[in-house]
């Protein structure tokens, strides 16, 4: 009887670095496009859904020259909305920034300031995947506004430096304080510091923006 023939080391190797390449190539292309569609799809269901809780909310709007309280957002709610004018950006601000809160929208940090009060309101978004929110913000440039739209407020931020000029490692919790890189200072004015990551692939280098709050309209 002719001898059974066992396969090639070659071809086998050839197979296990094939199926390597396509379930990479799989993986890039749900991180890269897949994720985006999910995030696409839950932003648009938070933006609705906030507006139509603030149309809905029997909280009567404060009076003209009354101060506009903000009430402190449930863990991983959509709370507010941001709009960045020049990059034609609309995302709703998720409190938290866990991965869930971050695959909804643009996250905010627990702890931080809330919108329009005094002290250093914070967001982290996503350069890349998960919806991208941040993709173009290294267009940004000093002066350029940052608007948050609340209940029955509409806070301005003017950026005091671009995120495109500084970048810091992941743990640099200075940028969190109540006056950015000042933690021994009470804070006696509204600050923004919007986070991001530095590169496209994942690295421990954070670009971080700042802004100071310009205008408040009632809404």
């Amino acid at each position: 009887m002719p001898a059974k023939t066992g396969r090639s080391p070659l071809l086998v190797l050839l197979i296990v670095v094939l199926v390597a390449i396509v379930a990479g190539a799989g993986f890039l292309g749900w991180q890269y496009l897949g994720t985006n569609v999910l995030a696409d799809r839950a932003t648009g269901q938070a933006v609705a859904e906030l507006r139509q809780r603030w149309a809905d909310s029997p909280t009567p709007a404060p009076a003209e020259g009354e101060p506009i309280v903000i009430d402190q957002p449930a863990a991983h709610q959509a709370a507010w909305l941001l709009r960045i004018p020049k990059l034609g950006l609309e995302r709703p601000i998720i409190a938290g920034v866990e991965a869930q809160d971050l695959g909804r929208g643009v996250g905010w940090y627990p702890g931080t300031a809330l919108p329009g009060q005094v002290g250093n309101f914070a967001l982290a978004g996503y350069r890349v995947t998960n919806g991208e929110p941040f993709k173009r913000i290294f267009e940004l440039e000093k002066g350029d506004e940052v608007i948050i739209e609340t209940e029955h407020a509409i806070f301005t931020y003017t950026l005091t430096s671009a995120p495109g000029d500084l970048t810091v490692p992941e743990d640099a919790s200075w940028v969190l304080d109540p006056v950015p890189g000042q933690s021994d200072v009470v804070a006696t004015q509204a600050f923004l510091t919007l986070t991001t990551a530095e590169d496209v692939i994942d690295t421990p280098d954070r670009a971080v923006g700042f802004g100071t709050l310009t205008k408040t309209e009632n809404r």
